[in-house]
């Protein structure tokens, strides 16, 4: 679930970078009064991630509008798909349709490509992870659309859990320093992960007792490895430069779960279209 006080900050915010002080075109060229039904459809085969988002948009500028979604978010539609409807001021709705699609176009986007991840690595133990790569500002939506996709959520915020990376071990000194150094303060149902280079280190992270261990950049081979070393002692998560093309045979190797930014950071927008009839 997504906070509506999170998304009507950013509807706010968005509405307010493209409307500016009014849809100028629209107040020229629209008679005041006219209606506008508006037609969402999907124009290539997609997962539907941010429909609420979108209809959240154009209530925030048209709040007597009326809206029918024929989708909900995690549903798959068929280029072609009737996505919803929405009826009201010409004007209103006019001004923030961009707005609209911004969002629809590029969640849907993401739990499209998410869902391509997803099915690469079907049949295996693997769970794929979304990361902290996102846009600044959207990593609620973003995540969410991921989830939509069908990956599960790694840290939302920093202070959502402990992993202990490269530069923190170096500070320490140690895996074993900064392992107990977390150890010390952390609360008691949060687990800690560390982020290790080397089977080196994940022997080090295993002796050290860390809960998690994130395997990172490592080959095919070592990740194999890796896994034979931890025995099912705790999860074991790949990350770094995982493609789609790569994904199945990191898979294929027994880890946990399989962490990949591209899912949230380099996701096309997808192609939907609102098609317009003005009725006087």
């Amino acid at each position: 679930m997504i906070d509506p006080l999170i998304v009507d900050s950013l509807i706010e915010r968005a509405i307010a970078e493209d409307v500016g002080f009014c849809d100028l075109t629209s107040e020229l060229v629209i008679p005041a009064g006219a209606r506008a039904t508006l037609a969402l459809n999907a124009r290539e085969d997609i997962v539907v991630a941010g429909i609420e988002v979108a209809a959240r948009v154009f209530r925030r500028r048209e709040p007597g509008c009326s809206i029918e979604l024929n989708v909900a978010d995690g549903e798959r539609v068929k280029a072609g798909g009737a996505m919803g409807r929405v009826e009201g001021d010409a004007r209103g709705l006019l001004a923030v349709e961009r707005t609209a699609l911004n969002f629809l176009q590029h969640l849907s986007g993401i739990a499209t490509l998410t869902a391509q991840y997803v099915a690469r690595i079907a049949g295996t133990r693997a769970v794929l992870l979304d990361t902290r790569k996102t846009t600044p500002g959207l990593r609620a939506l973003e995540k969410h659309a991921a989830q939509m996709g069908g990956a599960r959520n790694h840290r939302l915020r920093l202070d959502d859990g402990v992993l202990i990376k490269d530069n923190h071990i170096s500070v320490c000194g140690s895996i074993l320093a900064a392992v107990q150094r977390a150890r010390a303060g952390v609360p008691v149902l949060t687990k800690i992960e560390v982020e290790c280079d080397t089977l080196d280190q994940v022997g080090e992270a295993l002796a050290a007792g860390a809960d998690m261990i994130l395997l990172d950049n490592m080959s095919v081979a070592d990740l194999r490895r890796a896994v034979a070393l931890a025995g099912g002692r705790v999860p074991l998560e790949a990350s770094g430069g995982v493609r789609m093309e790569t994904i199945r045979a990191i898979a294929e190797t027994g880890v946990d779960f399989i962490s990949v930014g591209r899912i949230t950071q380099s996701a096309p927008a997808v192609d939907i279209g609102l098609d317009t009839l003005i009725r006087a």
